[in-house]
């Protein structure tokens, strides 16, 4: 038989891998527990970054159970969760201002079918040679667009429509500040506290889960003036809607593809960045190429279920893996519970506040800063302090795309400059 150009292993779902090694019941009670308290993660998370995207909070958990089902399913990580990330609040928003649902769902569904083409290409290996100063700045930025968009939610400001970019909108929440709500402030100071006092004392917990859950009971038992996920959005459907896919026209297809190119770049490299994480917390050794063959077939999924875009999370992936979980299943599972709670506790949904949302996004911002990497880089004074400054503030007052490409292209001019230069 002639010999197969690509190696035999190259796009093997982990939890083929997985099921060869053997996998027992104590296995498969290992991975349900781990399921379970990846799902008490995700739930509050994906309805919080689907609100601050703009869209509606039923989105964020069909792209969790249904993109996260397939990248568990088909990815070549042995841990990974996926599902709706906060890296993409800001460019999300921003597409879905300009082109309602419609485009954000033609530009994901390109964006999978781009990350797809880009794993036959074998292109996943070089997504880690993106500069490390890139990355920490486009980060950042991106936890400053995260911060900004919560701010109106915090104080219950009453505006009219609030702008994506960050100068606008911040001029606008300027003005709107004599309408702020104490109500709604007082709801996010309980939520943020309690979310914060629960990770100093007891890590383990699920700190986003108790501090909405009690941030909940207390505006209902006190009947405070606040906005909820009822009031804003209705009720909660208790199942996924039908599949179905936007219209494509070639003019859409054009005018989404800059779009698109920005979705499939940032979910390569956060899914990307998720699995190296979770091999350093494991040991374990995930297939790049077969990890972004399964994102794109999980963006086409969730976009035919009404998600939104949908990648490797790191802090779940994280959650799972200190959760002892053996293997893709764990993923699975925390699909199934997110589809049990929709079912049977959809109605519990629209009592949450917007405020302990927000405040629950506040802290993913901050933590998902590289704090130390930040200053290191920025005491150094060097070429990589101007790369990181330039990807950052191109981030927040341009766009995620247009950070990443002047990050990348100053750090190629600086190589080959230092590689011309005579010794």
């Amino acid at each position: 038989m002639p010999h197969s150009s690509k190696p035999p292993e190259l796009y093997t779902p982990k939890i083929i891998t997985v099921w060869r090694e053997g996998y027992r019941w104590r296995d498969l009670r290992a991975d349900a527990v781990a399921g379970l308290t990846v799902a008490v993660v995700a739930l509050p998370l994906s309805m919080g970054i689907a609100i601050a995207s703009g869209v509606s909070p039923e989105r964020g958990l069909a792209t969790a159970i249904v993109g996260g089902f397939f990248i568990s399913l088909l990815g070549g990580s042995r841990f990974q969760i996926g599902g709706p990330a906060g890296a993409f609040i800001g460019l999300i928003a921003g597409i879905v201002e300009r082109h309602g649902y419609d485009g954000l769902a033609l530009a994901t569904l390109m964006a999978g079918v781009m990350m797809i083409a880009a794993a036959a290409l074998r292109v996943g290996g070089y997504i880690r040679l993106i500069p490390h100063a890139v990355i920490v700045g486009f980060t950042a930025g991106i936890a400053v667009i995260i911060a900004a968009s919560q701010i109106s939610e915090v104080l219950g400001l009453k505006l009219g429509h609030e702008p994506v970019a960050l100068l606008p909108k911040l001029a606008f929440l300027h003005a709107a500040l004599p309408t702020v709500n104490y109500s709604t402030v007082g709801i996010a100071l309980v939520t943020l506290s309690l979310i914060l006092a629960i990770r100093m004392a007891r890590p383990t917990w699920p700190a986003f889960l108790i501090g909405i859950t009690v941030a909940t009971l207390a505006a209902a038992v006190l009947h405070a003036d606040v906005a909820t996920v009822f009031s804003r959005f209705g009720a909660m459907p208790r199942t996924l809607p039908f599949p179905a896919f936007p219209e494509i026209t070639l003019a859409k297809v054009i005018a989404m593809f800059p779009d698109a190119v920005a979705i499939a770049l940032l979910g390569a490299i956060e899914s990307l960045l998720s699995a190296l994480v979770a091999d350093k917390m494991s040991g374990a050794r995930h297939r790049s190429n077969g990890e972004l063959g399964a994102q794109g077939v999980g963006n086409i999924a969730a976009t035919a279920f009404g998600g939104i875009c949908v990648t490797g999370t790191i802090a779940r992936t994280a959650t799972n893996v200190r959760a002892g979980s053996r293997g893709p299943i764990s993923g699975i599972l925390h699909s199934i519970y997110l589809l049990l709670f929709l079912a049977l506790a959809a109605p519990l949904v629209g009592l949450i506040p917007l405020a302990a949302l927000a405040a629950m996004l506040i802290v993913v911002s901050w933590t998902m800063t590289e704090k130390a990497e930040l200053v290191a880089i920025l005491r150094a004074r060097n070429a990589e302090t101007v790369i990181l400054a330039a990807t950052f503030l191109l981030t927040i007052f341009v766009n995620l795309l247009t950070g990443i490409a002047a990050g990348v292209a100053i750090a190629l001019v600086l190589h080959v400059y230092r590689r011309a230069r005579p010794a």
